[in-house]
């Protein structure tokens, strides 16, 4: 079966909502596409910080600002630095005048998912491929064999972006650091020294080679991950279907920290997840291509230690519905004044988070990080 639309977004991630959103704002319809079979086929992971000049921008932009506001989850923005000895160096409330309110990614999603008419995402729509047809016009062709044709494809379909190929053959790269998700749930109660230890907000503790970073998540669990710089085979050899030996893998990377580490990871809830980090090149571009662009992680994939990936996705996806209302029957007109924007935007914050990176998992990175937020902190207060 192939059918006609004239938008079509792929991927419902917060960025595609997004951009779904806004065009909705205008009178503009769009159809999503997503390969997950509903809205609650998965979780969605932790805590994001949406920041002011680019996540919140976007919400502003999508009129859902306020009903943002009412899902803050109050204390989020507290931070604890420590390092492998658990020595805190640098602790700071959340008193609730910061620019980088902290909202659970689900109830944020809901909030996009509920501000679209029903039908607005085709759920259970995988991607295999897309092609030109010409003048500006794309086929794209979903599991099971089923097509599609539109005017304008816009591709927000992740890391690993089915679309991506339209418009260039760069791909991701491994960034040398690999992740191990777990959680700990209803934590005060079940896990109250290792609530204890990170605290009402975000938490990270550093050594140049092995990192902790955890949010306290708003149902009062502690999503954790632990980082490694760590060959891009190293986790293959590890077990997760066997969680007790995964748990042991972990652990012999901490064996020189706190025995208060070791607790996060042995009193772990459920199975431990893998992830390894990657990223594109930093300043990826394209050359202008009829009827198809990129926003999100298709576009500018990078490393989460910026914490610029979510609000990016975001901000791509309002400005790019704000140009494609701005010029109505115009798309290679949207398109050029959205990359316009787009390339230098995400090129900056590829550079940030690649410097980042280099900065939290090399040397004295404690040290570092207090310098850094001692200076963010003088000069908010000559602002």
């Amino acid at each position: 079966m192939n059918t006609h639309y004239p938008i079509a977004i792929v991927g419902a991630g917060l960025g595609g909502l997004t951009l779904a959103r806004v065009l909705r704002v205008h009178g503009i319809p769009a159809t999503v596409f997503d390969r997950e079979t509903g809205r609650d086929a998965r979780t969605q992971g932790g805590m994001l910080d949406i920041h002011e000049d680019s996540g919140q921008a976007a919400l502003r932009a999508a009129g859902l600002y306020e009903p943002f506001r009412a899902i803050v989850h109050p204390g989020g923005q507290a931070l604890r630095l420590l390092d492998r000895d658990a020595r805190v160096a640098l602790q700071e409330e959340d008193d609730g005048t910061g620019d980088r309110p902290e909202v659970d990614r689900g109830q944020l999603r809901d909030l996009l998912l509920d501000s679209l008419p029903e039908g607005t995402v085709r759920w259970g729509a995988k991607a295999s491929g897309a092609r030109p047809l010409g003048q500006g016009r794309h086929e794209v062709t979903f599991a099971g064999g089923d097509t599609i044709t539109t005017d304008l494809l816009v591709g927000a379909d992740g890391a690993w972006s089915r679309i991506r190929p339209l418009v260039s053959d760069a791909t991701p790269s491994y960034a040398g650091i690999s992740f191990v998700e777990f959680d700990l749930l209803d934590a005060d109660t079940r896990h109250p020294g290792s609530a204890e230890l990170i605290g009402g907000g975000f938490f990270i503790a550093l050594d140049g080679e092995q990192g902790i970073l955890a949010h306290r998540e708003t149902d009062g669990s502690l999503h954790v991950y632990t980082a490694l710089r760590a060959a891009e085979d190293w986790l293959d050899g590890i077990d997760f279907t066997d969680t007790a030996g995964a748990k042991a893998a972990v652990l012999a990377h901490f064996t020189g920290w706190d025995p208060a580490f070791a607790t996060l990871i042995t009193e772990a809830d459920g199975a431990l997840v893998p992830r390894r980090i990657h990223a594109l090149p930093v300043g990826h571009r394209w050359d202008p291509t009829p009827g198809v662009t990129l926003l999100g992680d298709a576009a500018h994939l990078m490393s989460p230690f910026a914490g610029e990936g979510a609000n990016l996705a975001m901000l791509d996806g309002a400005e790019l519905g704000q140009a494609i209302a701005a010029h109505p029957g115009d798309v290679g007109t949207a398109l050029a004044s959205y990359e316009s924007e787009l390339f230098p935007r995400s090129e900056a914050s590829a550079t940030e988070s690649a410097a980042s990176l280099e900065q939290l998992f090399g040397p004295d990175p404690v040290t570092r990080l207090v310098d850094q937020f001692t200076g963010f902190a003088a000069m908010r207060q000559q602002n």
